[in-house]
């Protein structure tokens, strides 16, 4: 992946700087819109830039090439369930709110509209698919459930279940996956209006037992 300097769109003649957390946001949303509306053979590093705003020298800055954008964009997603584990719980009750908290706010993000997108379009068969779902994988469903589970191992007093990688996974497919399913079908509304709180509340009080 490349490497990101700290540095800020050069200016051109009468051009305003655009500071670097501003054009990388602007790059990962041109992307995104470019994939999930055209497609993975339309996301090249050319229109990316070109709906960005950016030089295809920024671009490259940024990024090495569209499978490394395409991952950067959903550890983007996932970069903001970090901070949500490194929080410890003092008790078994602060555990479960904890716990339900950080389903909640993971839920919101990976049953998003423009998530349920992506899950949709790696259903299909496209050229570059593969390495798609590679860094789909690797960036994002990997991770959160990385996250989730190192979370859960540090909190193993609290758990009736031995594993923690294995509640992880029983823990995201229940409140996740048939959600997912149904926003894809377009049989239900994306998050936030998917009314995902009764799942998440059921998932933890299994937990309980």
């Amino acid at each position: 992946m490349a490497n990101h300097e700290p540095a800020a769109e050069p200016r051109g003649r009468g051009r305003p700087v655009v500071p670097e957390e501003e054009l990388i946001a602007k790059i990962r949303e041109a992307a995104l819109s470019l994939l999930l509306s055209q497609g993975y053979s339309a996301m090249t590093m050319d229109a990316v830039a070109k709906q960005a705003g950016a030089s295809k020298k920024t671009l490259y800055r940024f990024a090495e090439n569209r499978e490394d954008l395409a991952e950067q964009i959903v550890r983007g997603w996932t970069d903001s369930f970090v901070p949500l584990f490194m929080q410890d719980a003092k008790n078994k009750d602060d555990f479960y709110q904890i716990l339900e908290n950080n389903l909640t706010i993971m839920s919101h993000k990976v049953l998003s509209a423009e998530a349920a997108g992506l899950f949709c379009l790696l259903s299909s068969e496209f050229p570059g698919r593969e390495l798609l779902l590679t860094r789909y994988q690797a960036g994002g469903i990997e991770r959160g459930r990385a996250l989730l589970a190192e979370w859960l191992s540090r909190h193993q007093d609290f758990l009736s279940l031995p594993d923690a990688v294995q509640t992880s996974d029983l823990l995201l497919s229940m409140v996740m996956a048939e959600p997912l399913r149904q926003i894809a079908l377009k049989l239900a509304p994306p998050a936030p209006d998917y009314p995902v709180q009764p799942r998440i509340r059921a998932a933890v009080a299994l937990l309980k037992r």
